[in-house]
């Protein structure tokens, strides 16, 4: 299934952290906003992480976001996928991340998951020139990684 990305890029101009994901799932697409599966572990990682309770409406994602000068995006603005499954990503097309470097204090970015982490350096890499470090996907699918080894992977972002 052809997938667009309609969620748009979440950052403020204080923003100095960039995590990218590869493409909003369903449910995400569904709600308007970044990592929206109940089961999808990103926030309860992040709260984790800032010792604060974890946000559940997307107000207050956003807030949450905003406190600790994270912008989000993904690495793809459309693609063919099945489902929310990375492995199943063909014919890709890549965000403009400049949009977001250009405008913000980024000065660290982080990529979620092995198949955006790939996509990254294959195809913005050369662009930005600007390293991308990998964090584990927080999705339910990567089951072999517990929230708590998620929790100490995601640490890397207060660094």
């Amino acid at each position: 299934m052809k997938v667009t990305h309609e969620i748009a890029p979440f950052y403020q101009s204080n923003s100095n952290v960039l995590i990218l994901g590869s493409i909003p799932s369903p449910k995400s697409r569904e709600q308007g906003f970044y990592y929206g599966h109940p089961q999808n572990r990103f926030w309860p990682v992040l709260a984790n992480v800032f010792e604060e309770a974890v946000p559940i409406t997307i107000e207050d994602r956003q807030n949450f976001l905003k406190r600790h000068r994270i912008a989000l995006w993904d690495v793809l603005s459309s693609c063919e996928i099945e489902g929310a499954s990375d492995s199943s990503i063909k014919e890709p097309s890549i965000n403009d991340i400049t949009l977001i470097l250009h405008n913000t204090k980024v000065n660290k970015i982080f990529v979620t998951g092995k198949t955006a982490y790939n996509l990254y350096h294959k195809y913005i890499f050369p662009k930005v020139n600007i390293e991308a470090t990998y964090l584990p996907s927080p999705s339910p699918a990567n089951a072999k990684m517990t929230k708590e080894s998620l929790t100490f992977e995601y640490q890397k972002i207060k660094l």
